[in-house]
């Protein structure tokens, strides 16, 4: 019975002594809190998405509360939109900024009814796995692969799998852009939820060798450009692209795109659509 309690003694010793030790390490040793660093990290949606620029909203809310001059802007939160821009604009004692609110948009319209796989698949259902074979599984090398990373990376459940393609529920998408970092074709890009106009399609081809991949790929035939009427569409490396700051959405080239490979659209993200 003896041993058994001094046993207990010596345990009960030790416990005390550890707990006497960190009381002391946590008083002499602890790292002090910027306290404008955590509110900062509060007001933050914890999406760690990356879209402010800096790794994560920690870094962020870091980065803001050890800038003294005001170069670090308070508006870089995509997901969190206006309404995080404010609280942090308010915890820094500055006047709250606009948000430029983005979407998502999948630069493929290559579904199974468009174009064909080239080889039959089989091994870890990756979009990354199948990139490591031969470049894709379509006769399309451009296009999407189907087999949903994108899906899986986002955090709002915007994306889903249609017919062998990505498509982007813009009225769910936050614009965080983890979608775009994921995408091993990088297909799909960010874009703002005002415009109403984009290419479909990502083919660099010349249009024959576009045309035997995929019935829905820009040919770069170039008639978008030609009927613009604000010189906002130009075709680059076979590939039509717009300027945004010229695009009045017309829609005038979406109607003369003979293959459709240019969608007009309402591109509202959740912000917006809320």
């Amino acid at each position: 019975m003896l041993t058994i309690l001094i046993a207990a003694a010596i345990i009960t010793g030790i416990g005390l002594v550890c707990g006497l030790l960190l009381v002391v390490a946590d008083k002499f040793m602890a790292v002090p809190v910027d306290e404008t660093e955590t509110k900062i990290r509060e007001c933050l949606p914890g999406a760690n998405c990356g879209a402010c620029g800096y790794t994560g909203c920690d870094g962020y809310a870091k980065a803001l509360a050890a800038d003294k001059d005001g170069t670090v802007a308070t508006n870089l939160c995509v997901p969190g939109a206006d309404a995080v821009a404010k609280q942090v604009a308010d915890v820094m004692g500055r006047e709250a900024l606009d948000v430029i609110e983005m979407v998502a948009v999948v630069a493929c319209d290559g579904d199974c009814n468009a174009t064909k796989t080239k080889y039959e698949y089989q091994g870890v259902q990756s979009c990354a796995a199948v990139k490591m074979h031969y470049g894709s599984n379509g006769l399309c090398t451009f296009g999407c692969i189907g087999m949903g990373d994108c899906a899986a990376a986002c955090p709002n459940q915007a994306i889903c799998l249609d017919e062998g393609v990505a498509h982007v529920n813009a009225n769910l998408c936050s614009g965080c852009g983890m979608c775009a970092k994921t995408c091993p074709q990088h297909l799909i890009h960010l874009m703002p939820d005002v415009e109403r106009v984009m290419v479909t399609c990502s083919n660099h081809d010349k249009g024959a060798q576009t045309r035997k991949a995929c019935s829905h790929g820009c040919i770069g035939c170039k008639k978008c450009e030609k009927n613009c009427p604000n010189g906002a569409v130009t075709v680059v490396d076979n590939l039509a692209t717009i300027d945004y700051s010229k695009c009045t959405d017309c829609k005038t080239c979406a109607v003369n795109c003979p293959v459709g490979a240019i969608l007009v659209s309402d591109f509202s993200g959740i912000h917006r659509a809320k």
